[in-house]
């Protein structure tokens, strides 16, 4: 009786095993989905920067003011 479960009890973990088969192909596409539409938002971001200025300008711009302001509280 134990050989009988313990061979019940395999089977049914292989199973769901194979069930899963695959499932890191769809949360591997559904982060490339997410890293494509975040960088759109940066890049529409971007193209909406004051002239002159940059992604790069204004990120450097706001990390200046943060850090300046740290001491001033």
């Amino acid at each position: 009786m134990p050989y009988r479960t313990m061979g019940w009890i395999h089977a049914r973990l292989v199973r769901i095993k194979d069930a899963q088969a695959g499932q890191g192909t769809v949360e591997y596409v559904g982060l490339m989905l997410l890293l494509a539409g975040l960088l759109t938002g940066v890049v529409i971001a971007a193209k909406g920067m004051k002239d002159g200025g940059g992604l790069a300008a204004e990120i450097s711009k706001k990390l200046k003011e943060t850090i300046d302001g740290i001491g001033k509280k």
